[in-house]
């Protein structure tokens, strides 16, 4: 079962290992103990987490056109994803996170060898300034919702990689809005074992799967 988190500014966030059903929302999600890795991770937590499936359209859109960041329209949205798409290969050169360009949508993979120590969710330390980068660039291009996804491989129990997954998804989250990310913007899934990108028959292609990838895709009107 995959654990969802969107980020909307409305109440404080409860995590923990364990799922329960949300009484006023019917939602299942994620209880109260595991949220430590968040406020570990960056001196604070992302504030107003809705926990539990997304339906419908994105409400992040609505939102963020209503509280004054606005939306793109036509050829506006290509030019604008270009600028930031430079911008962030020129932060992000050398650092280990590749910068991939689908369509309208921006990639960053973040594998675990420069992320996090082997099933830990903490960040290492010499990472943080390479997210702060990734923050600038965000704070400057406020018209992108920002989808935090989390990584493991095969190995393993499912459930156990499905938290950690989530747990780092939620500690890169966490840096990026405390250097003034808009929380309005995020959406944060641990997907766990899921989407392969390579191979889990071999060591090289496990350690491909272990990532955050972080999608930045454009808010356009209508």
């Amino acid at each position: 079962m995959k654990s969802k988190i969107l980020v909307a500014g409305i109440a404080a966030l409860a995590l923990s290992a364990c799922t329960t059903t949300n009484p006023y929302t019917g939602q299942t999600q994620v209880s109260n103990t595991a949220g430590g890795a968040l406020i570990g991770a960056g001196g604070g937590a992302v504030a107003g987490a809705i926990i539990g499936a997304a339906t419908g359209g994105d409400p992040r859109v609505g939102a963020l056109i209503g509280a004054g960041a606005g939306g793109l329209a036509g050829a506006a949205i290509g030019s604008y994803m270009d600028q930031q798409e430079a911008e962030l290969r020129a932060q992000l050169q050398g650092t280990g996170v590749s910068v991939t360009r689908v369509g309208n949508q921006i990639i960053l993979n973040m594998p675990s060898n420069v992320t996090f120590d082997v099933d830990k969710s903490t960040i290492r330390p010499e990472f943080n300034q390479t997210l702060v980068s990734v923050a600038l660039v965000l704070q400057k291009f406020n018209k992108t919702t920002v989808d935090v996804y989390g990584y493991t491989d095969s190995t393993g129990d499912d459930n156990y990689n499905l938290n950690l997954s989530n747990r780092r998804a939620i500690a890169v989250a966490t840096v990026l809005s405390n250097q003034g990310v808009s929380q309005q913007r995020f959406h944060i899934e641990g997907r766990g074992e899921a989407d392969p990108i390579a191979s889990n028959a071999t060591e090289n292609g496990r350690a491909q799967n272990r990532r955050v990838e972080i999608q930045l895709s454009p808010v356009a009107n209508g």
